[in-house]
């Protein structure tokens, strides 16, 4: 059963992977670039293991695919990001550092509500 695996739960959470700071949108931000996002459920029925790729230009978050993303990468790496697709939604913040990071999820989605982990690294 393909329900967007949880859109990749949600793509999230790592989308959640990756985003908090509202004021750098304007200027490089030192986390922009490519990034491979993992999450791990640990509470619910959603998919665990999925990965998916984000890139994030000026310190905004942007997905790929048929999911809706938003969220920021703040300089000091605090992020913060929201998913959905259809009935599907999850959240979730975290802290990049170098070229790796990580953080939490929460979603509900059409096998309810799931929460976890995600973990990304630096792609280019």
């Amino acid at each position: 059963m393909r329900v967007i695996p949880q859109v990749s739960t949600l793509a999230i959470a790592g989308a959640v992977a990756l985003t908090v700071a509202i004021g750098s949108a304007r200027a490089a931000n030192p986390y922009d670039g490519s990034w491979q996002v993992t999450i791990t459920t640990t509470r619910g029925a959603c998919d665990s293991g999925s990965g998916f790729g984000l890139q994030v230009r000026n310190g905004v978050v942007y997905g790929y695919g048929s999911f809706a993303v938003s969220g920021h990468v703040s300089p000091n790496g605090a992020t913060s990001v929201s998913v959905s697709a259809g009935d599907q939604r999850a959240s979730g913040s975290g802290r990049l550092r170098g070229n790796s990071g990580g953080g939490s999820w929460r979603g509900s989605g059409s096998r309810g509500a799931c929460s976890g982990s995600w973990y990304a690294t630096r792609t280019g």
